[in-house]
Parts: C-alpha cells; structure tokens; sequence
C-alpha cells in the first residue's frame, strides 16, 4: 500500500472509530452525525447537523485533507486530537499540519508548518 493510500485507510478508520464510539450516546431526535469521505479529492469530515427544538444545529466535529504527502488538520473538536491518533497508528509528526493554527504559530509545535 503506497503512503497516500495507507493515509486514506487511516484517517478513515480512525473517524469510524470516532463516530462509532459517539453514537453509543445518541444524538437527540432530528440531528444526524455524518461521515463524509471524498477520496478524489482527500477530504475527510465528520459533523453533526440537524434540527433540534426550532432551531438549526450544525457543527464540524473533524475536518482533514490531503495535501502535497501530508495530512492537513483542519478542525479537531475531540478530545485527545485526532493527531494523537495519527502518530499511534504510525503517521511521522513531519507529515501532519496543524492547519488550524496559523502558519506563524504552526513553527512551535512538534508537528510539519506545511
């Protein structure tokens, strides 16, 4: 399996396993969780979204992408990151962006600034 495909199979798995675990507690009536994954164009989401009481719920629970060889964080409201996980099934820290912090803040972390 080449480098994109073994990230494609990760990041899959690891939002399965996400999703899966969260709906053990289940959202209320009239709200969906969502996992969507676009491998044409390496993008990778999971949301919630729905009606509750009269009003609009919507919200971005991950949101990674593919770029140049590198796994691009984009939004990560779970509780250890998703990057945590990413190292553990054997992603090098050189090829995960933090891409919600700015590039200029991007230079202290432990992880690629692009």
């Amino acid at each position: 399996m080449d480098k994109l495909e073994r990230y494609r199979y990760i990041i899959k798995k690891i939002l399965s396993e996400y999703e899966k675990l969260a709906s053990q507690t289940p959202n209320p009536p009239g709200v969906d969780s969502i996992l969507s994954f676009d491998d044409k164009n390496d993008q990778y989401i999971w949301l919630v979204i729905g009606w509750q009481e009269g009003r609009r719920v919507k919200g971005m629970t991950v949101y990674v992408r593919i770029k140049n060889d590198k796994i691009y964080i984009e939004e990560d409201w779970t509780e250890e990151g998703i990057a945590t996980d990413l190292l553990r099934e054997g992603v090098p820290n050189s090829d995960i962006v933090l891409a919600f912090h700015s590039p200029e803040k991007r230079q202290y972390t432990e992880f690629a600034t692009a």
